[in-house]
């Protein structure tokens, strides 16, 4: 009788459990992740560097707690090499691009923001940190 008693206790823990971590599985994939994608090539100019440094400022100086828990994210993709080759090719970037993008639900909702941060990034940075800032706290929405 106690084997049995103790055989569907542990039955019935290992089953919540398993719903326990299912549910908080679903919750998680729910709530946007959102990535900023610095592309570039070997070479780079001073207005290149400007806007991945400081899309990169943004992401680790104003969303370090979302950062930490993998809801935002940095990449800076190297499109001279075989795997930033192979991503560029997915965004169709052929040089320097910025990608602002959220996943959410499994789906991707893509922003170009590579012409606005080339205008932006060393003639009004103040407008660009900010244009970066708005864009990911909506995204995490």
């Amino acid at each position: 009788m106690k084997k049995t008693l103790l055989l569907a206790l542990t039955i019935i823990i290992t089953i919540s459990g398993l719903y326990a971590t299912t549910k908080a599985k679903k919750a998680k994939q729910t709530s946007p992740i959102v990535e900023v994608l610095y592309f570039h090539g070997k070479q780079r100019c001073a207005t290149c560097i400007a806007v991945g440094d400081y899309a990169k400022e943004v992401v680790d100086q104003e969303f370090t707690n979302q950062k930490k828990a993998g809801l935002v994210k940095f990449k800076e993709i190297d499109i001279s090499t075989p795997e930033g080759e192979k991503i560029a090719d997915r965004y169709k970037v052929t040089w320097s691009a910025l990608y602002v993008n959220q996943w959410k639900n499994g789906k991707e909702q893509r922003t170009d923001l590579t012409s606005f941060a080339f205008e932006n990034a060393r003639e009004d940075t103040p407008a660009y940190k900010k244009r970066i800032r708005e864009l990911i706290t909506s995204l995490l929405k």
